[in-house]
Order: structure tokens, then sequence, then C-alpha cells
């Protein structure tokens, strides 16, 4: 399976680059050129030739759709794909806000769930015209149910998961079942667990633990779970976003904090498994920038991803599992063995959606990154 790395980081940078927008539509600069559009040009045409609106420029992770996708598109849509990568969502909001140095022309961006809400919240995003995506069908109900866009109306979800505990069955005497397993592992286990950097999974397991919400604001239940995990750090073999699962394929590692598509279950000494206190339900997503001139194409790019042949590449490729039904099925006929030696694949919506939706928190993601600073850099 390919290997890649993409971060999900807060989005505390929206607000300030929002705000360095503003500025540059009072005159401050050409940032803004283009994104506040009038109302008739939001208006849709359903019979557009979208032979002229090319290329279409997505923005998206390494690895994360088939790398002959532009020519698929091109053959099966008519226009051209330009694809450019981003390695964080800090990284896709800084193209498509023109804070990198040329002028943005995105029109698709692939950004986390609680991006693609700040964004929303600044004004950057076009509707979703639902008339546009007939395959929006395809989906599960569940999908448009997701608190940080609930009915879709701005952005279209492309992968979904949760995360969890992935440890070695030959390592760990007593299978895990509390995120309290991983913040005060048994004896022989301390100095062979792993816990995530990126902030609001770094916070996940403590404030879990603790019987908080993943998106609290509070201060003093935040000032919990710094102590928690002050504790829990002593006991860790490292922090790693990225090499967890060779970790634990090499025996390096005994149990780790794992997005549930990075678990390598198809090793049989390998498992995945929710804690009992529960945890959250991510998710990546679709969204069209407002300021993009192509937006009948970038509808129609969507709806083409969503086709079932096109969106099971996800789940049979990276271990994702994507909120499309019907691709989910085309995967489960196709290759049954997949999905059986892959548990986290054989999660369902409902189960998926007893997680806790990772929202925008605003102004407070700074204290998520100034608590995973204070984890991390501070030793």
């Amino acid at each position: 399976m390919p290997r890649f790395r993409y971060t999900r980081r807060l989005p505390a940078a929206v607000a300030a680059i929002g705000s360095t927008l503003a500025l540059a539509a009072c005159g401050g600069g050409p940032a803004t050129e283009g994104v506040a559009l009038s109302a008739a040009a939001n208006q849709l045409d359903l019979n557009a030739d979208l032979s002229k609106q090319t290329p279409l420029n997505i923005t998206i992770w390494e690895n994360y759709s088939p790398k002959d996708l532009p020519q698929r598109v091109k053959d099966r849509l008519g226009f051209d794909v330009k694809i450019v990568l981003h390695d964080t969502n800090e990284m896709a909001v800084a193209r498509v806000t023109n804070t990198i140095g040329t002028p943005s022309d995105v029109d698709v961006a692939f950004v986390s769930g609680q991006y693609a809400q700040a964004m929303n919240d600044q004004g950057w995003l076009a509707p979703i015209h639902p008339e546009l995506i007939p395959n929006l069908a395809n989906l599960y109900p569940e999908a448009s149910q997701l608190s940080f866009d609930k009915g879709n109306k701005f952005s279209v979800p492309y992968t979904w998961g949760t995360t969890g505990l992935c440890y070695r069955t030959d390592m760990v005497k007593t299978p895990p079942t509390s995120w309290n397993d991983l913040l005060n592992p048994a004896p022989e286990l301390r100095g062979k667990v792993t816990m995530m950097t990126t902030e609001r999974w770094l916070a996940l397991p403590a404030l879990k633990a603790l019987g908080y919400s993943i998106n609290t604001t509070d201060d003093k239940q935040l000032a919990q779970a710094k102590d928690v995990l002050l504790r829990t750090k002593k006991s860790l073999l490292a922090y790693d976003d990225t090499t967890f699962a060779e970790r634990l394929e090499k025996g390096e590692a005994a149990m780790v904090e794992s997005f549930d598509g990075r678990c390598p279950t198809q090793n049989p000494k390998i498992k995945f498994v929710v804690p009992k206190e529960g945890s959250d339900l991510w998710a990546n997503t679709m969204v069209i920038m407002k300021s993009s001139k192509k937006k009948e194409a970038a509808h129609a790019f969507i709806n083409y991803i969503l086709d079932p042949a096109v969106h099971s590449w996800v789940a049979e490729n990276i271990l994702s599992k994507v909120p499309n039904k019907a691709a989910m099925d085309l995967v489960a006929r196709n290759d049954p063995d997949l999905i059986d030696k892959n548990l986290p694949l054989q999660m369902t919506p409902a189960e998926l959606l007893q997680g806790e939706t990772i929202n925008d928190v605003g102004d407070a993601a700074s204290k998520y990154s100034r608590l995973a600073t204070e984890m991390t850099v501070h030793q």
C-alpha cells in the first residue's frame, strides 16, 4: 500500500489570513482580486461548454488521487486538469489565499473538514450546486450529517475515518480498551508507545479520557489535558505522525495512536480498536473556491470523483474509507479480501458517526497549537 504524509492541522492561520484579505480589499493589495463576486456571477450554466473552462486547477495531498487522474478527466470530461500538491492544510490555505507570492488560480481544493468550515466562514467558498453533481446520490445519508457542514452546502466529503489505538497482539499482553492504556501504559510497554503531534490529535486521547469534548475551548479542561500529557510524555517512544505504522511493523513500537486507515491491520499481528471513551470523526473534503471562474467544470470534476469506479480507488489504494456507498459496495464486490484483511475498512457509517466531528474552534486554535508546542518542542 502506498505510504503518504499529510497533516490536518488546525485553521489557526485562517482568521489571520482573512484579516489580510480584508485589508487588501480596502486597497492594501491584490490578494482578493476576483474573490468578491456578485450574486449574478454565482449563477451557474447547466449547459456550459466545459472544454472552455480549462485548465481546472486542483490542490490536493500527494498520493491522495490516481497519478493519471488528469488524463482520466480529460478523456471523460474534455478539459485539462492541473494538479498542485500540498503537504498540509496550511499550505492549501496559503495557495488559495494568494499568500505564497503568486496570484491564486485554484478552483478546487482538498482540505480537512474543519478547514472547509473556517474557509467558508471567511466567505471564500462557493456553494455546492447539487443539480450539477448527480453522483451525490452515491453518498451515504450520513455523509450529509457532518457537523462542520450539515447538508453539504459548501463541501463534499472525499474520505472519512476515526482515530484509535493500533497495536501488536504479540507485544501487548492485554488488548487495550481505553485511551488510558496509551496515556498510562503498562510497565512493559513504557518506551514502546507513540502519539501524534498534530494539535487536535495530540490532545484527543487526554480530552476523551477526561470525558471532555475534542472541540473544547475551556482553559481549565485544556490545562487538565496538559497535565495528563506531561505525565504520558515520560513513557513515550516518540511523537510520530508519519512513521508509526512502520515502527509497529518492525516491532520497535507496541502500541500507537493512529488514524484508522494508517493502521496496517493486513498484518495478522496488528489490530485496531476505538477506545471505549470514544474518538473523533474526521473528514477530508472537496471545496470550490468562490474566486473560480470555472465553477461548472469544478462541479463536473467533483461529480466525476463520486463515480463509484473512480472513488473506489481511494479505499483500494490508500486504505481510507470513502463516504460513497456505491464505491464501497464496489470494493466489497471486486476485492472482498481487502476489506476482510483491513478492519478499519469494515467500519460502518453508523459506527463512524458515534465519533465526535472535529470542528473549527476559531481563535481558540492557538490554545491547541501552544499545547502541542509545549509537549513536543520543550523537552
